[in-house]
C-alpha cells in the first residue's frame, strides 16, 4: 500500500486526542456531501423540466420549420416545393398560414392566433395526442372544425358541445381607416370538435383551422402561407438534411429546428441550470473551508509524529503529501456520500413521485420531474475533488513552514 495514502486513512479514521478535530471533520464531511447532493438533486430536476419542455415541443413543432426571414407570410412557389421535397430525409410536409384574429361567442371575445393547417398537419405535429376534449378533426365532407387551446375554451366558455359556432373576425386587407366597422372584417363561422393541451403559452394562443379556411378569412391565395412545417425521418441525418435546406431556401426563407424554434426559452432554462450550479458550487466551497480548520488542527496535533517520520529520513514533499491525500480523503468521503444520497432521492423521485407539485391539477404532472444525467454527476464529482484538492493545498503551506523550523 501506498505510504503517504496509509498513513492520511489512519490519521482520517483514528480517534484524535482533541475532539474537536474529530467534530470539524465530521462536519466537513457532511457539509460537502449535503452540497454535493443538492448539486445532483437540483441539476436532475432542471434536466427533468427541460425534458418535459422539449417532449411538450413535439406536440407543437414541427422537426423543421421554414419562414419567411422578412414579413409574415411566403409566396411560395410548385418549383421551389419541388426541390423542398426532393432533398433526402423529409417525410412529410404540411403548410400553415398564422394571423391575430377576434373569437366571439355567446357575448364573450378574446384575440388569438388563427393557425390554418393542412390536412396532414397532425403527422407532422404530433398535436392529436394533445387532445384533451373531443377529436382532432378538420374536416368532415362539406364541414370544417376548429380544435382550440383548453385556455381559448376557458376564456371564451365554449366546449366541445357547443350548440353555437364561434364567430372568427379578420382585418380586411383594403379596410380603410373610415371605413364602417362592421365592413372592415370578414367574419367567419365555425363549431369546435376538439380542445388540446399542451402548456399555457400555446393553450391560450392557438385556435387550428383548415387552410382554406384561414385563407377565405384572410383574403389569400393559395400559394400564400406563413410557414412550411416539415417532418424528418427518423433514420436521416437530420444536421444534413437541414443544411441543404439552408442551402436551398437561404437567404429568403429561415430554418430552424425544434431546438432553434425555442432558442430563447432554452437558453434561459440553461442559464437558469447554470447560475444554480455555481451558486451551490460556491456554497461548496464555503463547506470546504472547514477541511483547511480540520488539517490545520491535525497538524498541529501531528507535530510529534512529523518530527519523527523526518528524523526517519522522510523528506518535506512526503509529509505534503500525507495532508494533502488526507484533505481529499475528506473531500472523496463527502462526495461519495453525496452522491450516494443525490442519486437515490432523485431516482426514487423520478419512480415514486414523492414531491408533489403545489396545484398540479392545473399542469400536465403532478411531481416535480427527474432526470439523471451522468455527464451532470462526473461533472459535479470533479467540481468536488477540485476544490477539495485546493482547500487542502493551503494548510499544506503550513506544513512547509513548520518544517522548515525542525
Amino acid at each position: 500500500m501506498n505510504f503517504p495514502f496509509y498513513v492520511a486513512k489512519r490519521y482520517l479514521f483514528s480517534r484524535k486526542k482533541r475532539n474537536a478535530i474529530n467534530i470539524i471533520t465530521n462536519i466537513s464531511i457532511t457539509g460537502i456531501a449535503v452540497s454535493t447532493a443538492a448539486l445532483i438533486i437540483i441539476l436532475s430536476v432542471y434536466n427533468g423540466f427541460e425534458n418535459l419542455i422539449y417532449s411538450l415541443s413535439n406536440f407543437s413543432d414541427a422537426d423543421i420549420e421554414i419562414t419567411p426571414t422578412e414579413g409574415k407570410t411566403i409566396n411560395i412557389t410548385n418549383d421551389k416545393i419541388k426541390k423542398i421535397k426532393g432533398i433526402n430525409g423529409i417525410d412529410d410536409i404540411a403548410y400553415a398560414l398564422e394571423e391575430t384574429v377576434l373569437l366571439r361567442h355567446e357575448g364573450k371575445q378574446y384575440f388569438a392566433t388563427i393557425k390554418g393547417v393542412s390536412d396532414n398537419y397532425a403527422n407532422i405535429s404530433g398535436i392529436d395526442s394533445a387532445i384533451v376534449d373531443g377529436e382532432f378533426l378538420l374536416k368532415n365532407k362539406n364541414h370544417r372544425f376548429a380544435i382550440i387551446g383548453r385556455g381559448i375554451s376557458y376564456f371564451l366558455g365554449v366546449g366541445t358541445d357547443a350548440v353555437r359556432p364561434i364567430s372568427v373576425y379578420a382585418l380586411k386587407k383594403d379596410a380603410k381607416r373610415n371605413m364602417n366597422p362592421s365592413e372592415a372584417f370578414n367574419r367567419k363561422l365555425i363549431f369546435p370538435i376538439g380542445i388540446f393541451s399542451i402548456e399555457d403559452e400555446v393553450d391560450t394562443k392557438y385556435m387550428i383551422v383548415p387552410i382554406d379556411f384561414a385563407r377565405e378569412l384572410l383574403d389569400n391565395s393559395e400559394n400564400i402561407i406563413s410557414s412550411i412545417e416539415l417532418k424528418i425521418n427518423e433514420t436521416a441525418d437530420f444536421e444534413n438534411t437541414q443544411y441543404q435546406l439552408e442551402e436551398l431556401l437561404s437567404p429568403e426563407f429561415s430554418v430552424k429546428n425544434r431546438y432553434q424554434q425555442n432558442e430563447l426559452f432554452y437558453k434561459v432554462m440553461q442559464s437558469e441550470k447554470w447560475a444554480i450550479y455555481f451558486i451551490l458550487t460556491f456554497i461548496l466551497i464555503i463547506a470546504s473551508f472547514n477541511i483547511v480548520g480540520t488539517l490545520t488542527m491535525l497538524i498541529l496535533e501531528k507535530k510529534e509524529n512529523i518530527e519523527t517520520l523526518i528524523h526517519l529520513g522522510s523528506d518535506k514533499k512526503l509529509i505534503n503529501r500525507i495532508f494533502l491525500i488526507e484533505g481529499l480523503l475528506v473531500s472523496i468521503s463527502g462526495a461519495f456520500i453525496g452522491l450516494l444520497f443525490g442519486l437515490a432521492i432523485s431516482f426514487a423521485q423520478a419512480k415514486f413521485e414523492l414531491i408533489k407539485l403545489k396545484g398540479s391539477e392545473s399542469f400536465l404532472i403532478d411531481a416535480y420531474p427527474v432526470a439523471v444525467e451522468w455527464s451532470n454527476v462526473l461533472a459535479v464529482a470533479a467540481t468536488v475533488i477540485i476544490i477539495g484538492f485546493l482547500a487542502a493545498w493551503f494548510p499544506i503551506k503550513t506544513v512547509s513552514s513548520k518544517l522548515a523550523k525542525i
